[in-house]
């Protein structure tokens, strides 16, 4: 029963009675298994390019940089760096005084290779009148972590990944995730007139730091680079936050009396990214940026996905206008099937038995769909979603990016595909979300709202239940027509824990 404190709360936030009534109604069904056809592999779902198909996509990216088409880097740059330094705070919160595991270890003494080592001395000094070395020898190492991760020392354990020090650069500068996207947005996303346009996603609570790092670092950029950049904010709307619920699935209400709502997980994005205009949109985790020396497999392999994007784009755009002009012959609908089962992957076999009117309107429907190029990496044992061919509901099978928690781990086929995987999705996007005839897609109307997620949260000590939105590479694009492409291992480095900033691609 809402009251109406709880409407007028939903209200401020722009959510419906009856949005909250089949978010209730989710946490009572849950979500069904995903079926799957099978893991994507090299030659069943994913494509892999020869060096002179490399190169043909990367002159057809360069052409289309400079014929007027609009570009944009859609950067997701919201979250808190918390779990990044989870082994640490459990350090401070555990009492320790001295290292004892093995990450433990590698952290301190592995210190003064950390970028943002010489802040963090600066602020020892200033807290404790002792620099990092003075209070490791004195066994105040939780001392050390206090000024890292707390709000009176550099605070990094709430900061977003975009604005802390990853990297060392030119000159004995440093530079943040944030100015690694400005870089790589000069290097492959910029148009004809040499803008690059950038767009992040942040939370309100830190939109100032964004915007005063940004004021501080394009003047010179736009300077080093030749270019300039038109680069533009936004916040998850709270219109898409979640009721959350009791473990018997009845609304959650805090001591006041108030109903709690939280974030959706990355899915809610899709509302951000659907106010974009461009033509073609880069995508990929604030995470994953190396330093200028070693970027330059990146910067490649995003020119070979912008050009197979094209290429995938003009197709599609020709078979469309063909379907328009009417009167198409069947070897023609033929060819528009097989280009439709050999690039976009689609398995539906109730194809076989259609005449010229019903394929026609098949194809137009399966080819008139906002296009991402996913690249995909070799799998070596990173946690997180990978590529598969996936049923929808008509009953076609897709390319689809999918987690481990949307398959059912009772179904032995099912776990087998999975133990069968070859690769990895590395959020490596390269999209087309315009029409052929250059209108925007409203990307909310390709959703599978069938593929989101129930997760079990803590709040004061309470177990709660949380729904998170289908995932914005997930089930927010699953109805998108998608092409997996193979690219090089050498191309995804994340920072999941604070100690991956020490590997030899962030050094």
């Amino acid at each position: 029963m809402l009251t109406d404190k709880d409407k007028n709360l939903m209200a401020a936030k722009g959510i419906t009675e009856p949005v909250i009534e089949a978010q209730l109604k989710r946490f009572e069904t849950g979500f069904p298994w995903l079926r799957i056809e099978a893991a994507a592999t090299v030659g069943n779902g994913i494509t892999r390019l020869d060096p002179k198909q490399q190169s043909q996509c990367v002159k057809l990216w360069r052409e289309f940089q400079g014929g007027g088409a609009t570009i944009e880097k859609f950067q997701p740059a919201s979250g808190a760096a918390s779990r990044m330094f989870k082994n640490l705070f459990a350090f401070i919160n555990e009492g320790k005084s001295a290292p004892e595991t093995d990450f433990e270890r590698q952290f301190f003494e592995g210190i003064t290779q950390f970028a943002f080592y010489s802040q963090l001395n600066k602020t020892c000094v200033n807290l404790y009148q002792s620099n990092v070395s003075e209070l490791m020898a004195a066994g105040r190492y939780a001392d050390v972590l206090r000024a890292l991760l707390l709000p009176e020392g550099m605070n990094y354990g709430s900061l977003p990944k975009a604005l802390l020090k990853f990297h060392r650069a030119a000159a004995g500068t440093v530079h943040t995730p944030l100015e690694e996207h400005l870089e790589e947005g000069a290097q492959y996303a910029a148009d004809s007139c040499r803008r690059v346009s950038i767009h992040f996603t942040v939370s309100p609570e830190h939109r100032t730091a964004f915007e005063r790092l940004i004021k501080a670092k394009v003047p010179l950029m736009e300077k080093v680079w030749g270019v300039s950049y038109d680069i533009t904010l936004s916040e998850q709307k709270a219109s898409t936050d979640t009721i959350a619920v009791n473990m018997d699935n009845s609304p959650y209400r805090d001591a006041a009396g108030n109903l709690l709502f939280r974030p959706a997980g990355h899915g809610a994005l899709l509302e951000n990214l659907n106010e974009r205009d461009a033509d073609v949109v880069f995508i990929k985790n604030v995470d994953n940026v190396v330093p200028l020396r070693l970027r330059s497999v990146t910067t490649r392999y995003k020119k070979v996905l912008g050009g197979y994007l094209v290429m995938v784009q003009r197709q599609i755009k020709k078979y469309l206008e063909h379907l328009d002009k009417g009167g198409v012959k069947p070897a023609t609908l033929k060819e528009m099937l097989a280009y439709a089962r050999r690039t976009l992957c689609i398995i539906d076999p109730a194809t076989d038995g259609m005449d010229a009117e019903a394929l026609t309107a098949w194809l137009r429907d399966k080819f008139n769909r906002p296009i991402r190029i996913c690249g995909v990496v070799p799998n070596e044992g990173e946690p997180g979603g990978g590529p598969y061919l996936a049923y929808n509901a008509d009953g076609s099978a897709s390319p689809q990016i999918l987690e481990s928690a949307q398959i059912n781990p009772d179904d032995p086929a099912a776990v087998e595909m999975m133990k069968g995987g070859t690769h990895f999705n590395p959020v490596d996007l390269v999209c087309y979300i315009k029409d052929y005839k250059g209108i925007k897609f409203d990307l909310r109307k390709f959703v599978d709202p069938e593929t989101g997620f129930i997760s079990v949260k803590s709040k004061d000590g309470v177990d709660i239940k949380a729904l998170e939105l289908p995932g914005l590479w997930n089930g927010s694009m699953s109805n998108w027509n998608t092409v997996f492409v193979e690219v090089p291992i050498d191309t995804f480095n994340p920072v999941k824990t604070v100690n991956d900033l020490l590997r030899p691609s962030h050094q």
